[in-house]
């Protein structure tokens, strides 16, 4: 399968999965740096009832890390995540794996973070059940905000090995194909 990532300029024309949203984020500039909003009430497409505010945390992944290198995330019952990266670049990886879903077998690739004129600031809802993992593909660090809808819950999360959710095509997801188009050294 050939990886296609999402364009936030061409935002109309990625196929994305059922239920994923992308909320571009204004990016305030002067000669002091940037300030930018990362979620706020009014913005019902990722705020409101259906995606509540529970609590935020932010990590810093290394440069050429995947969380993680083999295997999917997943929240199978309760939660969304909501996430930004907020410094470095990371591609972050979704895959619809729904049984029911009209997306069913899509993949979404998401450049997100300091790509060029701030192209890679927006605020990526990933839905319930929709298989998630991010590859930190800038030299250095990364560092990704996500303000989930619920409070962490260990039983409300799982793994799943990459070559048991195999894409559409019937192939495996593989890092080292995204590191390959970014330069990375494969591992």
């Amino acid at each position: 399968m050939k990886y296609k990532y999402f364009d936030l300029a061409k935002i109309d024309s990625y196929k994305l999965i059922k239920d994923v949203v992308v909320h571009p984020l204004k990016v305030n500039e002067d000669k002091r740096g940037i300030l930018v909003e990362t979620i706020k009430r009014g913005w019902k497409d990722i705020y409101s009832e259906k995606y509540p505010f529970a609590q935020s945390y932010f990590s810093i992944t290394y440069s050429n890390v995947a969380r993680d290198e083999d295997q999917w995330h997943i929240h199978p019952t309760k939660q969304e995540d909501r996430f930004v990266v907020i410094k470095g670049k990371a591609v972050i990886a979704l895959y619809d794996d729904r049984e029911n879903s009209p997306t069913k077998g899509v993949l979404n690739l998401f450049k997100m973070g300091q790509f060029v004129n701030n192209k890679g600031y927006y605020t990526l809802l990933i839905p319930q059940k929709v298989y998630h993992c991010f590859l930190v593909v800038s030299k250095k660090e990364a560092v990704l905000l996500n303000f989930p809808t619920r409070l962490y819950d260990p039983e409300e999360e799982d793994r799943v090995k990459f070559k048991k959710a195999k894409l559409a095509d019937e192939s495996i997801f593989d890092w080292n194909k995204v590191r390959k188009k970014f330069a990375l050294s494969l591992k």
